[in-house]
């Protein structure tokens, strides 16, 4: 599937031009994460108290023949976003064997980089920026089973870049005790990719409710989190391997560490020196 052409990103696209029943129907797709279209129309009609009719029109918007178009590409956003680690081995399997990995792998990381600036919005990019190197606020960052480890190299910079970063515990027993410091001076930056994490959208979940605004970095195809974050960055991961490829997000880490050190220059430079003498006097490196 042509990630470019997700029909929840048309859908958003499109709202200026929908009607008030188009953009009631367009809620309730949004907000099921497109489940709800893999109903019969007769059903998804009286789910959204809407007519049939206005599904058609909607389907007609959005570049589809109809119903049944809209709900083939939804059946296949939804597989996408689902698949499991066997069954993109087993579509990988069919690769051209003459072809060494390292080749394939090298270019479908460089193709995933490509699109994943192709579809970055500067103005997102600059804010996340701006937010990050506010050093009135909080920072707190955690990542899910497989983006652990870019959480970690994202919280290993910004805490030397400046003060009051936080890196979760991935035990979610002790996250109430960072939820009590979260509020209307906190970000939470968080990593989810497919198969997105139930923990993860309940702490996002409730870290809004404490006032805190959400940093998401996710995939081509968005974790449900996207519902309630403030600031979303989506990069491509599929790559000829069982499992997803968070390079393309590291990309964007060290783009956005680039700049918050670029912002925070002044009083980063202190800090860093600061850090070295520590080093330093701990002989922790080879002089």
């Amino acid at each position: 599937m042509d990630a470019t052409r997700l029909i929840r990103d048309l859908l958003r696209e499109k709202q200026a031009e929908l009607t008030a029943a188009e953009r009631k129907l367009s809620a309730v797709l949004l907000d099921d994460s497109m489940v709800a279209g893999l109903q019969s129309i007769t059903r998804l009609a009286e789910r959204a108290e809407v007519s049939s009719p206005t599904i058609i029109r909607l389907a007609r918007k959005l570049g589809f023949d109809g119903y049944p178009d809209l709900q083939d590409a939804i059946r296949e956003e939804i597989a996408e976003r689902m698949k499991r680690p066997l069954a993109k081995l087993e579509t990988t399997a069919r690769d051209d064997q003459r072809d060494h990995i390292v080749s394939r792998f090298a270019e479908a990381v460089s193709s995933n980089i490509n699109r994943t600036l192709d579809r970055l919005d500067f103005a997102t990019f600059d804010e996340t920026a701006a937010l990050l190197s506010d050093q009135s606020r909080r920072l707190h960052l955690l990542g899910g089973r497989i983006t652990r480890s870019n959480a970690h190299y994202f919280f290993n910079h910004l805490q030397i870049i400046r003060p009051g970063v936080h890196l979760l515990d991935n035990s979610s027993s002790v996250w109430p005790q960072a939820l009590l410091d979260m509020g209307e001076s906190s970000t939470l930056v968080i990593f989810d990719i497919r198969r997105y994490e139930r923990e993860l959208e309940k702490l996002a979940n409730l870290a809004v409710s404490q006032g805190a605004n959400i940093v998401l970095f996710t995939d081509a195809w968005g974790s449900p989190i996207e519902r309630r974050a403030t600031h979303v960055f989506r990069a491509m991961v599929e790559v000829p391997s069982s499992w997803d490829s968070t390079l393309a997000i590291n990309f964007l880490i060290e783009a956005l560490v680039a700049e918050v050190q670029s912002r925070c220059s002044a009083s980063s430079a202190e800090r860093i020196g600061a850090l070295e003498d520590m080093i330093g006097a701990s002989r922790i490196f080879r002089s």
